[in-house]
């Protein structure tokens, strides 16, 4: 523990960190299974967003596929998924124009056909009524700071609800130390880049046997459009510009519900060129004859960003620890070229979960649960994954364009030959920031400003995200080494985090004569995408949780 503080403690069977998809399936399915035998299970689920939903992002593109197993009759229930995939269209996109893909022509695994568009923010806020009628106990508002051990070592429980902690230190009026949730297992379900996953994957070697993990910038905006730009159904992904070639990432435009456009861009985050700055690509992006005509007469209504796991199958740490389990986007289970990942995350903690409940039944706890492993390895999850494994290396050695193609050939092969491959298991290399190249190899990128119809500056992007932190706290984002944004990122890179930040939370300030630079940190301004964490050339950013209930507050995202 980071502090030795005396603080009460609740039991539980299992304690799960983060009510996203993961999360609350894990929480559902040990409920189903206790009430199918005749037993009681204690589990709590923690949140650190206001709500749950309220730090959810996603396109989403869902397929019900874990769904239709945890809750079969989950359209009877009244989940907020309502919107059936009804066309399927794949652009590639150049400066005017675009070329139209034919859908029919890649594998199988790429068509949307019996998926649906959805909010995956509401889709959580469902889930999380299922598990409460079925006893589960959600805490929202409940930041897990820190992880507590037992004497062996096995992870015995979290630190929750630290709050009153002001910016120099010191104890405020309200403070309090928070408390202790103490379970049988814990499960980290906080998503990408997790602050405690990141402390457990270093403790306990689990990512000694994997590739690194990849990732990217997803940046997600919600227009409400006239009815004679509305096409309900309708699920658009394009490439290419403006993206050049060597930078990969695409598009993403899918009408559903109540005439809502979600429209998003993803930007990956192995990018050399320093000068890129995602954000500003996705306002340009929207500015493209094909993609303008979907928002015309609409208005901008909701906005954020988070990373995303783009490693795959290579980058799966191992899933288990001492006393607990990695579950949903914490160990990184997305489907990079379907672009979804909620059914897999879902899926996960299911696993878990029956692996948990075994082991309590049996009167185990703290060990390894080595049955959630074993399943996972005959699940359609990595069924799933060891197919599309190739495709994310590819784009990497060949770029967009080549990449793709070989990428699709690739899939094609993989999907008859249920995972065979002639070219193996590629490897991903090295990690994304390792790729960022030097400034003065790169010429500066002068991005067009906003024009407040199509394209926003950062500021009034944030201020639709309903983002806040309490601000006399201590930032959440911490520099390891204070002087290495000014000495050793400006000079060599630039100080890239002022462009690949998507809220505008670095900024590089001068004096009035135009010198002696400083590093200034706007925590107030930060949606929790994790991009500095991952991105940072020098890795001298570290992500940690801020106040529990600090953060955007998605409504529909």
């Amino acid at each position: 523990m980071s502090e030795d503080v005396e603080r009460e403690a609740m039991e539980y069977d299992v304690v799960i960190v983060g009510g996203g998809p993961s999360g609350l399936a894990a929480a559902i399915r040990l409920k189903q299974l206790a009430a199918a035998a005749g037993t009681e299970v204690t589990v709590a689920v923690l949140e650190k967003g206001s709500e749950v939903g309220a730090h959810i992002l996603s396109g989403a593109v869902i397929d019900p596929k874990a769904l239709n197993e945890l809750i079969p009759d989950w359209k009877d229930k009244g989940a907020p998924i309502t919107t059936p995939v009804k066309k399927d269209r794949f652009l590639m996109l150049g400066p005017q124009g675009q070329i139209e893909l034919p859908v029919f022509a890649m594998p199988a695994l790429m068509h949307n056909h019996g998926n649906y568009i959805a909010s995956l923010a509401n889709v959580c806020r469902w889930l999380a009524t299922q598990a409460e009628e079925l006893g589960v106990e959600i805490y929202p508002g409940f930041a897990a700071s820190d992880l507590v051990y037992n004497a062996d070592g096995s992870v015995k429980g979290v630190v929750v609800g630290v709050v009153g902690i002001a910016k120099d230190g010191h104890h405020k009026d309200d403070y309090q130390a928070g408390m202790e949730l103490h379970g049988k297992y814990v499960f980290i379900g906080e998503g990408v880049r997790g602050s405690l996953a990141k402390v457990l994957q270093s403790k306990f070697n689990l990512c000694d046997d994997a590739e690194p993990q990849k990732f990217g910038i997803g940046l997600k905006e919600i227009w409400q459009v006239p009815d004679e730009n509305f096409q309900k159904g309708l699920v658009e992904h394009s490439f290419g510009w403006p993206l050049k070639n060597d930078t990969g990432g695409g598009s993403f435009c899918y009408h559903f519900d109540d005439n809502y456009v979600a429209v998003g861009y993803v930007v990956h985050l192995n990018y050399k060129n320093p000068w890129i700055s995602p954000f500003d690509e996705f306002q340009r992006f929207k500015h493209h004859p094909s993609i303008a005509q979907h928002l015309k007469g609409g208005r901008r209504i909701a906005y954020g960003a988070r990373a995303i796991t783009e490693g795959g199958w290579q980058s799966i740490p191992k899933l288990t620890f001492p006393g607990g389990a990695l579950i949903g986007c914490s160990a990184g289970f997305v489907n990079v070229p379907r672009i979804k990942g909620s059914h897999n995350a879902m899926k996960s903690g299911m696993l878990a979960a029956e692996a948990a409940y075994e082991a309590i039944q049996a009167g185990r706890a703290g060990d390894e649960l080595t049955a959630y492993p074993e399943a996972f390895k005959t699940s359609w999850v990595a069924k799933e994954l060891r197919i599309v494994r190739n495709a994310k290396p590819l784009l990497s050695r060949f770029g967009t364009f080549l990449g793709g193609v070989f990428g699709m050939i690739e899939m094609h092969i993989t999907s008859i030959t249920g995972g065979f491959s002639f070219l193996g298991t590629l490897k991903h290399g090295k990690a994304d920031y390792a790729y960022t190249g030097l400034a003065k190899d790169y010429a500066e990128i002068k991005y067009p400003k906003p024009d407040g119809v199509l394209s926003f500056d950062k500021l009034s992007s944030v201020f639709l995200s309903a983002t806040n932190h309490e601000e006399d706290q201590p930032a959440h984002l911490k520099l390891k080494d204070p002087s290495v944004p000014i000495q050793v990122n400006l000079p060599k890179y630039g100080e890239p985090a002022r462009l690949y930040c998507p809220a505008g939370v670095y900024e590089v300030l001068y004096d009035e004569a135009g010198q002696n630079p400083r590093f200034q940190i706007n925590a107030q301004n930060c949606v929790h995408c994790k991009t500095c964490d991952i991105k940072d050339p020098s890795q001298n950013i570290n992500w940690t949780t801020p106040e529990g209930g600090g953060g955007p507050n998605y409504p529909n995202m």
